[in-house]
């Protein structure tokens, strides 16, 4: 969001960059979350299927086991939908596999019937913003069982294991509310109050102050979806009210840095990850009855998200990139001569991003990961081959330090995955290392190459359109507000309301043009009428701010102004 107009022009020349695509971040706050989920589903069937002597079967319950990777960023009422919802996925998308692979055992159908799952996986994913993994651990799973020999007989079995799998990951998944409640929406709000307070510091004109302006809206748009998934009245109600109140402090720090206090909101932030009392504001009265400073939350409670129809359109380029790639690296696998192609397919569908800059990243990231991952399990082999118990414990092992290491990058994690893939292969029986190395390593550079190459084809003319709409629609917005500031006395919690809104489309916007931004091809982009959209928003958003500072408490006849966030 620069402060600069651009000056209009051709669209810029692509070149395919390097830089910071392998560059380490810092590891996530919960990193640890996912890593220790992931063993605690994964081990128990794991184990049980080996005291029995079937590891043979370990696909299926895995399949349902790594559903324990997903939501960990939602409070645990919608993660509990959530996981449900995935479960469900995971066995229908198992399902179509199985019943595939019993009825033909055509290897170009078999890879035809993956790259449509992968694109419904993709799709349904991106639509319903599940979050990461997204649709690759279920295109993995879907995929492999595809080439698995298989009757209809044993379908019912199978899925009862992958059901019970599931199931036992629900319950993994959950856990955690026993201990900590309240942690996914306390570490929602620190966040938002630490993405604040990094904005403030800049004072909103430092260096950097634009795209930590956007990560402090992005942050905060995410607090309050968090928040708002929660229930409005009830035990949980109290809890929830105290968090929307640090937004509220956070919104504040974003419309006026200059004269907001970082450290006070890392305080606040730094007080969020205990499990003590929710840090007071101490600018408005506690009492959860008094809403005054939080009018506007009951109004964005009744607004629905837009129908899942409408939320699949934008992502057609998307879809069919993901079945035309997975697809060609397929049948390219299958021409090699290479025994697994859906390697080579799940690789594709791991490369697909929200534009053609970050698919590029995403497919280095994919070959330096796997083929590092190769070396890995060239390492890791003669002791898992020492015996069954060393492979499922080596497994486990891989798959804690991939869950570990991927928030630090893609590739980071692939290097554990790669050989823990390799390693699940052979729970049927020993393979030559040679062989599975060779297969893998030829894999991903066929399935990153040709899945890139199909992104190229695929173009994305429909990226300028939305950027349009983006544009209309926070103008729309900043004027919504801007009438209501007009007014003398707006209706109750209006201002409030419209200040979110517009907040959200500033949000909305900024995504849609950095994810347009990195298309390749198309139209010149309406740079100008982005930056305007966004200064013109970003100052009603802070005259509503001003606003509301003035408005004096009707409690404590004190002025919010009066107390720095």
């Amino acid at each position: 969001m620069s402060s600069a107009t651009p000056t209009p022009g051709t669209p810029p020349v692509r070149r395919l960059s390097l830089a910071g695509v392998l560059r380490l971040r810092r590891p996530s706050e919960i990193w640890f979350k996912p890593a220790l989920s992931s063993v605690a589903a994964v081990a128990p069937p794991n184990l049980l299927l080996l005291a029995f002597g079937r590891l043979d079967l370990a696909m299926y319950t895995m399949a349902g086991s790594l559903c324990a990777l997903y939501a960990h960023n939602r409070p645990y009422a919608a993660r509990a939908r959530t996981l449900a919802w995935v479960v469900l996925g995971m066995l229908g998308g198992v399902a179509v596999a199985l019943v595939t692979a019993s009825l033909t055992r055509n290897a170009v159908v078999l890879v035809t019937v993956g790259a449509l799952l992968a694109a419904v996986q993709k799709t349904l994913c991106d639509a319903t913003r599940v979050g990461p993994p997204g649709n690759v651990v279920l295109t993995f799973i879907s995929s492999a069982a595809l080439f698995v020999p298989q009757t209809l007989a044993q379908i019912p079995g199978h899925l009862a294991l992958a059901a019970a799998a599931g199931v036992w990951a629900w319950l993994v998944g959950m856990a955690p509310a026993l201990v900590r409640p309240h942690g996914p929406e306390r570490r929602a709000t620190a966040q938002a109050l630490n993405a604040a307070a990094a904005y403030a510091a800049t004072r909103g004109t430092g260096d950097g102050h634009a795209s930590a302006r956007a990560a402090g809206y992005a942050a905060v748009q995410a607090a309050w979806q968090t928040l708002l998934s929660l229930p409005a009245t009830g035990t949980r109600a109290t809890t929830r009210h105290a968090l929307e109140r640090l937004v509220v402090r956070a919104e504040v720090a974003l419309a006026a840095p200059a004269d907001s206090d970082p450290e006070r909101l890392r305080g606040w932030a730094l007080a969020l990850r205990g499990g003590g009392r929710v840090p007071r504001t101490g600018d408005a009265p506690e009492n959860p009855r008094d809403r005054d400073e939080l009018l506007g939350v009951d109004a964005e409670l009744a607004v629905r998200p837009a129908p899942l129809r409408q939320r699949l359109g934008p992502l057609a380029p998307i879809a069919a990139r993901t079945a035309l790639g997975c697809a060609l690296a397929g049948y390219a696998s299958l021409a090699l001569g290479i025994g697994r192609p859906y390697w080579a397919l799940v690789t594709a569908a791991a490369l697909y991003q929200a534009n053609l800059t970050l698919t590029w990243s995403r497919a280095v990231q994919r070959v330096v990961g796997n083929l590092a991952g190769v070396l890995l399990f060239a390492a890791v082999a003669p002791l898992a081959h020492l015996g069954q118990a060393l492979l499922v414990l080596c497994c486990l092992a891989l798959n804690f330090g991939a869950e570990a290491l991927i928030t630090r990058n893609y590739w980071l994690g692939s290097v554990c995955v790669t050989p823990m893939a390799l390693l699940v292969t052979e729970f049927a029986g020993y393979q030559a290392p040679g062989d599975l190395m060779t297969e893998r390593a030829v894999d991903t550079l066929v399935g990153a190459l040709v899945g890139f190459l199909a992104a190229v084809a695929v173009t994305n003319r429909r990226a300028g359109n939305r950027v349009e709409d983006a544009v209309a629609a926070a103008d729309r917005a900043r004027e919504r507000a801007a009438r209501l500031l007009a007014e003398p006395a707006p209706a109750t919690g209006a201002l409030e309301a419209a200040r979110r809104g517009l907040a959200a489309a500033l949000t909305d916007l900024r995504a849609t043009a950095d994810g347009a931004a990195g298309e390749w091809w198309g139209r010149a982009l309406p740079q100008e009428r982005v930056v305007l959209a966004e200064q013109s928003g970003h100052r009603t958003l802070a005259e509503v701010v001003r606003r509301r500072a003035a408005r004096p408490d009707r409690e404590t006849g004190t002025r919010a102004e009066d107390v720095r966030p």
